[in-house]
């Protein structure tokens, strides 16, 4: 895949954001700004603690990816916020010039964090490494996001695992919007950059429509839909995509946070998404499984001890090109860290693949067509076994 490396000559000083084809509700779009272009739709590969695991930067380039994820509550505990930017921001530290959004740390703070406690002013809670204790707020969010380099701010946010009761999803919604104002105060006006703002409202379709039309009348750069996949139906989350979606500015990027799998992000940019971000593709090399065209293959069944065949021959990835699957199943049940290299690089080639086939079934007037051809070939599965 093209590297496209960023030049002086293709930057912007501007954040713009620029829909330049659409078929049914997908969109391919084009965000632009001092560090470089993201095409969209486009797949973020999540970089929690200031790495891709188990990846080399400019092999998280070379596959295609235009934008990589930092998480603000990991990297404020390690190495620290103030430390990464006595060493250049995490453009330098990471050696990644090119753009990076940071999430603003809430879901970890909700998901990981020993004795938190929430109040209006943000959250207390105790390190999931050691447990000291810290205070985040949403102008520290900011302020931490800012201190790292991030080109790509989000709101801080309390988001709510489902199922929940209608009323901690609605008093969270609000919340959150309280939060998104003074993160918007905090952030201020930031050439180049952007803060996007988080649509919450669980599975209640009332409080979703509240949360983003709240969210619009801020005039933010970019809008994040929150608060899904997190225990509910696949069903369920593409009913939230439908009724939110249309609520928010068409001129803006839409971003669905931590999803998903290759059939969510079809599904999702069926209903008009812009951005996505998961651990999935590099969590699952870790474990022995590989994403496809042909689908899922897990390399610790044994029937592939003996196959000299490659995971995808077609593949431009070296790893599911070059390597025999006897190999990677070798690799896994050995756990050498190979495997899961080999097995990560693979599937984010897959996802980045992925996505500029749907870009490129976008602007050709065919992404239906396309989208029901790739889920076709997901469902035939894989190869016989020899």
């Amino acid at each position: 895949m093209d590297a496209r490396p960023v030049t002086r000559n293709s930057m912007t000083k501007a954040f713009t954001f620029k829909v330049v084809a659409t078929d049914g509700k997908a969109r391919r779009g084009s965000i632009t700004m001092p560090r470089g272009e993201i095409r969209t739709p486009a797949f973020m590969p999540v970089g929690t603690g200031g790495t891709v695991k188990t990846m080399y930067m400019d092999q998280v380039r070379g596959v295609g990816s235009d934008i990589i994820l930092g998480n603000t509550y990991h990297l404020m505990l390690r190495p620290g916020a103030e430390r990464v930017a006595r060493l250049g921001g995490l453009h330098e530290f990471a050696r990644w010039p090119h753009p990076i959004l940071t999430d603003s740390g809430g879901f970890q703070v909700m998901s990981l964090s020993k004795l938190r406690k929430l109040t209006e002013k943000g959250v207390t809670f105790r390190s999931h490494i050691d447990g000291a204790a810290y205070e985040m707020s949403p102008e520290r969010s900011i302020e931490i996001q800012g201190l790292l380099g991030a080109d790509i701010q989000m709101q801080l946010d309390e988001c709510t695992a489902l199922p929940a009761m209608e009323k901690e999803i609605e008093r969270a919604m609000e919340l959150s919007l309280r939060w998104a104002e003074r993160c918007r105060t905090a952030f201020g006006d930031q050439q180049g950059k952007a803060m996007f703002g988080i649509v919450q409202g669980g599975d209640i379709p009332a409080l979703r429509l509240r949360s983003a039309q709240a969210l619009k009348a801020m005039h933010l750069k970019g809008y994040a839909i929150g608060g899904l996949a997190v225990g509910e139906p696949q069903a369920v989350m593409l009913e939230m995509l439908d009724i939110t979606c249309p609520e928010l500015p068409a001129d803006r990027p839409r971003y669905l946070m931590g999803v998903g799998t290759p059939d969510d992000i079809l599904k999702s940019v069926a209903r008009g998404i812009d951005m996505f971000d998961c651990v999935m593709p590099t969590r699952a090399g870790r474990h022995g499984l590989a994403y496809t065209r042909r689908g899922k293959v897990n390399l610790r069944n044994a029937r592939h001890a003996d196959d000299p065949r490659p995971l995808d021959e077609e593949s431009d990835c070296p790893a599911a090109r070059d390597y025999s699957r006897a190999y990677l199943h070798h690799l896994v049940r050995s756990q050498e860290a190979l495997g899961a290299m080999l097995l990560t690089w693979n599937n984010l080639s897959y996802y980045q693949r992925l996505m500029q086939d749907i870009r490129v079934a976008i602007e050709a007037g065919i992404f239906g067509a396309r989208a029901a051809e790739i889920s076709e070939g997901w469902a035939r599965g894989d190869i016989p076994a020899m």
